[in-house]
């Protein structure tokens, strides 16, 4: 099925595994129009097939990867894949965004999507040509780490692997394309459950671009932009991802001891200019990404990929350890076992309290770390201790006990802002459609501390704030950008001058913000907006008029897609929550403001989404979003 439209290929492969058959699964470019692609067409294709009570781990799940129209184009920053299913972690939706190069190969095999059912009744890879799709016997990778499977399956291909943690169904296995994994919410174990080993796509097929000339200009301005801005043309680039790291101790928003303080005495030597002063070989990025936040660093003798800031964070100040070549060390075995570092890390900061607490005795302490390379290795081969840490904290909570202080939303393990410091950012965590995440929550610890400086303990205009920003980033992703490309809409002179008189000026209005932030969620905005180069770089590649408005409705579109699908797999609103150590125990015992005040924040959110008290999108708001 072609598309009038540029950058798609017009075809989307279905792949049933059970049956050894490839289909055209049918997606229209009304559906482009709608979805754009990437999570958001993933989750209609989810939401039209995956139906109540469906097992995430049995053959009748499915597994769509998905590339956004600016994927393999030479946008900046747009080599991004999206890979979705049923998670095995939560029930819920999974979404995990990768930065490897699958998504370029599979355009340039000639497709936009890939789905996936069944399941394989022996080991399996899949080889995708742009003549052919040819089912390949799998049983001399399977075992093999996500490295060594790569190695194996030949050059000048994409790849998605999976490594022992995704055969033996983890559920936070991840999926792996060079260096970069989608992570989160168990999408790796998925395609272990499918017999599924690998993935490999190749071709040459050219990606059209509807207005070549345009396009080349707004490229080029938008890649000047990036590296004028101080933070992706300086502090990412210098320091990559952990440059985050000691801006989050000073405003008490570093996840330490299980989430148990917000700051740790052993930070510095986890940052990202300790990395680069005394680690750092070189800079990598990601296909077309001219940022570079990727670290390279000595390990051994061979040149590895450093640890990036969630990883750092959950492997040091929330066990309380401060050696970074031992979290080196450990990312890169996590990495090639196939898990996902920030559950992997959670769920063993979770068992060290369990154990501190006397719930359960496991061997596993704060702060002493000369066992966990062998316990992350009995995770991914499900043996002893690891095959209850396989299971991640939520399970565990309800085994053993400690919910109060089992750091999860949904199911899904919270990412390293602890939210008693950033309240919006927590109420972020609290409704995100895949659970504790603080990309699909909205981010607002960008606006709390991180990039700008409004008053973080104030629950005022925080509501408002996050659909914005959650609509945006869903839009923005689904069109194969990576979301750190949103770091330049905040004006450079507010970031380089935290404490001038315009930052102060902006800090205290975004206080009082949330009447025109909800004005504008509301508005049709067409017209683009400076620093926010999308618009236009969409427009221009796919000759669709999408402008500041139109985007937004796109990323409300998924964002309320995916809630519906969740709706259907039994979510309600109470699971839109925190743990109790979060939102009833300050962290600072003498100020009651230190704790995350999510009711209140909860109930203004449902009603500015559109939603009934129950949170369940309204009638008509699904008529005007043409759900």
């Amino acid at each position: 099925m072609s598309s009038r439209f540029g950058g798609y290929m017009g075809r989307v492969l279905k792949v049933d595994l059970s049956k050894k058959e490839t289909s055209e699964y049918p997606w229209s470019d009304r559906d482009r129009e709608l979805y754009l692609g990437g999570k958001i067409m993933a989750a209609r294709i989810l939401y039209d097939n995956v139906g109540t009570g469906t097992d995430p781990l049995l053959p009748d799940n499915f597994l769509v990867v998905s590339t956004g129209p600016l994927t393999g184009t030479g946008a900046p920053c747009s080599s991004r894949f999206n890979i979705s299913a049923l998670s095995p972690l939560t029930g819920f939706i999974a979404s995990s965004n990768c930065g490897g190069n699958f998504g370029i190969y599979l355009k340039k095999a000639g497709y936009d999507g890939l789905v996936i059912t069944g399941k394989s009744e022996e080991p399996t890879w899949i080889e995708i040509t742009e003549r052919d799709v040819v089912f390949h016997d799998a049983k001399n990778l399977w075992g093999k780490t996500t490295g060594e499977t790569q190695q194996g399956l030949g050059d000048k291909c994409g790849k998605i692997v999976i490594g022992p943690a995704g055969e033996n169904l983890v559920r936070y296995a991840s999926i792996f394309s060079e260096e970069r994994a989608a992570g989160r919410a168990g999408v790796g174990a998925v395609m272990g459950s499918k017999n599924l080993k690998a993935v490999v796509a190749r071709g040459n097929q050219r990606i059209k671009v509807n207005d070549k000339e345009k396009t080349k200009h707004v490229f080029k301005d938008w890649v000047n932009h990036l590296l004028s801005h101080p933070i992706t043309g300086n502090k990412l680039p210098r320091f990559g991802t952990a440059y985050l790291l000691r801006g989050m101790n000073a405003n008490k928003m570093l996840a330490t001891r299980n989430f148990k303080h917000g700051q740790f005495m052993g930070f510095e030597k986890l940052t990202g200019e300790y990395i680069r002063e005394k680690l750092l070989v070189k800079n990598r990025g990601c296909a077309t990404c001219p940022i570079k936040c990727g670290r390279v660093v000595e390990m051994g003798g061979k040149l590895v990929r450093g640890a990036e800031l969630e990883t750092l964070i959950f492997l040091g100040p929330n066990i309380e350890n401060d050696d970074p070549q031992q979290i080196i060390g450990w990312n890169y075995l996590l990495d090639e076992l196939g898990l996902d570092t920030m559950s992997a890390a959670n769920t063993v900061a979770f068992a060290m309290e369990l154990n501190e607490n006397g719930l359960w005795d496991n061997g596993l302490e704060f702060g002493q770390t000369g066992n966990l390379a062998v316990v992350f290795q009995d995770i991914a081969y499900r043996r002893g201790v690891g095959d209850l840490l396989a299971e991640g904290t939520k399970r565990l909570s309800e085994l053993f006990g400690g919910r109060e202080y089992a750091i999860h939303s949904k199911g899904l393990e919270l990412a390293g802002y602890e939210p008693r410091g950033v309240v919006g950012h927590g109420l972020g965590y609290a409704v995100a459609n895949r659970g504790g995440c603080h990309l699909n929550g909205g981010f607002l610890a960008i606006l709390e501390g991180l990039g700008l400086s409004m008053d973080p303990y104030t629950p005022k205009s925080k509501a408002a704030l996050t659909i914005l920003q959650q609509d945006l980033l869903e839009a923005i992703s689904a069109g194969g950008s990576c979301l750190f490309t949103t770091f330049s809409l905040l004006p450079g002179m507010l970031v380089s001058k935290p404490n001038g008189m315009p930052a102060r000026l902006v800090n205290t209005l975004l206080k009082y913000s949330g009447w025109f932030v909800n004005m504008i969620n509301q508005s049709s905005l067409p017209f683009h907006l400076p620093g926010l180069p999308h618009t236009r770089a969409l427009s221009g590649v796919t000759g669709m008029n999408i402008h500041l408005g139109k985007l937004k409705e796109i990323g409300e579109r998924g964002y309320n897609l995916e809630r519906l699908f969740n709706i259907r797999m039994g979510l309600t609103g109470a699971d839109d929550t925190l743990p109790s150590r979060l939102t009833d125990d300050p962290q600072d015992p003498d100020d009651p403001r230190t704790r995350v005040p999510l009711e209140r924040m909860k109930k203004e959110y449902y009603r500015l989404r559109g939603w009934t008290e129950y949170g369940i999108p309204a009638e008509n708001k699904l008529r005007k979003l043409g759900i």
